[in-house]
């Protein structure tokens, strides 16, 4: 197949134009075209860090949960407890499957009348399949992933641009992990103090054909502040800094939550669930592999699928790795043998053994 016509079966958002006028390179990205950068992935990474970045993130995908068994359901296919939140309130955690391995990761929100779920672009086909394989009557389930649209504003100064311009709730006292309707100027909006960078935050809902008056707003009242658009190339030294997980990297079919790391996102006493049995051992007995971060010398930067050694033996391989600009070195995740993951192990870089140091993750934690 030729690249225009590769091209013609990729997705595009409602941003699309948007980003094609700020002169954005687009790439091919989940069978999307994507932004993955505008001025530089290092000016858009400190942006975010010192000031404020723009993102679009409408290759989301969005199903509502509703029915007198939505809870019930939700329940079973997520690892964390959703009864520990209510409406106005979100939650982190993962379709899991039989074998302890994760589906996909994703956002709980719990709505008056439902749930709605935002999962990886990536993964809508694979999540909508396997959702309704497990559906009960009782339960309606709606994709609105076309016709819902997200943009994610990170950053210190991402209060002080977004609140002047909300009405409906102060956002001040909006606590991480919550929610608001209101509105921005005309148009109607969702406000969540969620993100993937790391950093303070909003991930703002609309109406996919608002997408484009609301980006323009944010990236006007933002300009004195700093803002800056960012694309995918930031979105990842950004998130892997903050030890988040991307799909297909730190999480898969085969790499379950409490392996990745985030065990506490496994609720194994709320009740049954799917995987939960391999859960519970994996949580009273231990692990085989983990997950661990890695700090290498130089400019030595450990790609995914880099073996891992300990001494001449191969205990591992590299998950994600990149040059941290915030750290201003290489950082990497690795999934190794529990019993390497103290150390002392190295990475093969273009057949040489690279030192590698073990150190915790996240690698950046921002100030209080």
């Amino acid at each position: 197949m030729s690249q225009e016509a590769a091209a013609d079966t990729l997705q595009r958002t409602p941003l699309y134009e948007a980003h094609r006028a700020l002169g954005a390179k687009l790439v091919p990205f989940a069978g999307w075209e994507m932004p993955v950068r505008y001025s530089g992935d290092l000016d858009e990474h400190h942006a975010v860090r010192q000031a404020a970045g723009l993102f679009d993130v409408s290759h989301m995908g969005e199903f509502r949960v509703t029915g007198p068994g939505a809870f019930a359901f939700v329940q079973h296919v997520v690892a964390n407890d959703v009864s520990k939140i209510g409406p106005g309130q979100a939650l982190y955690t993962q379709f899991t499957n039989p074998q302890g391995g994760t589906v996909d990761d994703l956002l709980v929100y719990a709505l008056p009348e439902g749930y709605l779920l935002v999962v990886n672009a990536s993964n809508i086909a694979k999540d909508w399949a396997w959702l309704n394989s497990q559906k009960p009557d009782d339960v309606t389930l709606r994709d609105e992933s076309a016709e819902t649209a997200m943009l994610a504003l990170q950053g210190p100064r991402a209060e002080a641009i977004l609140a002047p311009l909300f009405s409906g709730a102060d956002l001040h006292g909006l606590k991480g992990f919550h929610y608001v309707d209101g509105r921005i100027g005309q148009l109607s909006v969702r406000v969540a103090r969620t993100g993937y960078t790391g950093e303070d935050g909003f991930e703002i809902f609309s109406r996919a054909e608002d997408a484009t008056s609301l980006w323009n707003t944010l990236l006007e009242a933002g300009k004195p502040q700093g803002l800056k658009p960012a694309g995918l190339g930031a979105r990842d030294t950004l998130r892997l800094e903050a030890g988040l997980p991307l799909y297909g990297h730190e999480l898969t079919d085969e790499i379950g939550p409490v392996m990745a790391g985030f065990g506490w996102s496994v609720k194994v006493n709320k009740g049954d669930f799917i995987g939960r049995e391999v859960f519970a051992r994996q949580k009273e007995g231990g692990l085989e592999r983990r997950v661990i971060g890695l700090k290498l010398p130089g400019r030595h930067i450990g790609r995914q699928g880099y073996a891992v050694y300990q001494g001449d033996r191969q205990v591992g391989s590299v998950l994600s790795g990149t040059f941290s600009p915030t750290l201003n070195a290489p950082i990497a995740t690795a999934l190794v043998e529990a019993s390497a993951a103290q150390g002392p192990l190295t990475v093969e870089i273009r057949s040489q053994h690279i030192h590698a140091d073990i150190v915790p993750l996240p690698f950046y934690r921002r100030s209080p």
